[in-house]
């Protein structure tokens, strides 16, 4: 088959590679008929997450076919239209147990990091049962559904529910990217009074509008800390969602919570952030830091299947999946391409 493989920072290549195989009963292959790249994707190729090694198929979205299961998979068959999850889970473990799929002590995120992911023909997933879910046979639109794989549950878990947005709030999203505007579009389950978009590219700001967002602010043309006060009564956010995932934008939410309020990381850190405790010690302020563990996927699926949530609006270009590399090209060049979220198709 061929994949996208990883060769060490800045360095990948659309290849063969061995079709996957079971190799614990739990296992199922699946044949991808629909993926995605991920900005996390982008951390690894200016290695940002060094335990991904040379040779790693990249990936950990996707919608697909199953093509085979292990004898202890009991529900799924061959055939079935399956939702990959970015999050692999045993069920079993401890940290399963208590709904943290992403610490799983077999699995949490390891496609496209610890083992072969999704931008591929095949792909391989390990506990089958808790690691896929099937596709409603009335779904209308399919290829929405692959933003299900993370981003939704992500932007949702990482920066809606760990901000504790409650109806009224003044919200921040610092990042208007396929992650921040996943978490636009899910915190307007909260009736937030507002919604407060920063980002340096003018197009995403206004797709932010759009999507719901009351305010943006392109803090490459204006003081953004500034700006915050200013549309929320010299007080700052009551939550503040970070979904970038670089210093300045992490100390940015430092700068404009509000006292008692939220700041929510979301993003993919390669590099230290300054924590600036001599201003917020006595502000009363809570940090919280989350890997998805998609505990809301089942939620969200049934959200989008009832035409209550319109994922596939983030979907801004399509290419078969054998122009991944074009198409890593056109994400890389967001602000040029206008690029929101792309979909290699696998025919």
């Amino acid at each position: 088959m061929k994949a996208l493989v990883y060769h060490g920072p800045g360095k990948k290549s659309w290849e063969e590679k061995p079709k996957p195989s079971l190799i614990k009963p739990t296992d199922a292959i699946v044949k991808i008929n629909r993926t995605t790249i991920c900005g996390t994707d982008l951390h690894i190729l200016k290695g940002d997450v060094p335990e991904v090694t040379d040779g790693r198929i990249l990936g950990h979205e996707g919608i697909g076919t199953i093509g085979e299961v292990g004898p202890a998979v009991t529900g799924f068959k061959k055939g079935d239209r399956v939702l990959i999850s970015c999050i692999t889970s045993c069920g079993r473990c401890e940290y399963c147990k208590k709904g943290m799929y992403s610490h799983c002590e077999d699995g949490g995120w390891i496609l496209g990091h610890l083992i072969d992911g999704t931008q591929a023909e095949y792909v391989r997933i390990p506990y089958a049962d808790n690691s896929l879910y099937h596709i409603p046979d009335n779904t209308a639109d399919e290829e929405a559904l692959v933003m299900l794989s993370d981003i939704l549950p992500t932007g949702f878990e990482c920066g809606v529910l760990n901000g504790k947005v409650k109806p009224g709030d003044s919200v921040v999203i610092v990042g208007a990217g396929p992650i921040g505007l996943a978490a636009l579009l899910t915190a307007q389950f909260y009736t937030p009074a507002d919604i407060i978009m920063i980002d340096m590219d003018d197009n995403r700001l206004e797709v932010s509008k759009k999507f719901g967002a009351t305010q943006v602010v392109n803090n490459r043309n204006e003081d953004a800390v500034k700006r915050i006060y200013e549309l929320t009564g010299n007080k700052g956010a009551d939550v503040v969602i970070e979904a970038v995932g670089v210093p300045a934008t992490f100390e940015l939410c430092e700068s404009i919570v509000a006292p008692g309020g939220h700041i929510a990381n979301i993003g993919v850190h390669g590099k230290s952030a300054t924590l600036h405790l001599e201003k917020l010690w006595s502000h009363n302020i809570t940090i919280t830091t989350r890997l998805v563990d998609t505990v809301t996927t089942p939620m969200l699926l049934k959200t989008v299947c009832s035409h209550k949530l319109d994922p596939g609006k983030l979907i801004t270009h399509r290419f078969p999946i054998a122009n991944v590399l074009e198409a890593y090209d056109t994400f890389q060049h967001a602000s040029v391409e206008k690029t929101l979220k792309v979909i290699l198709i696998n025919e």
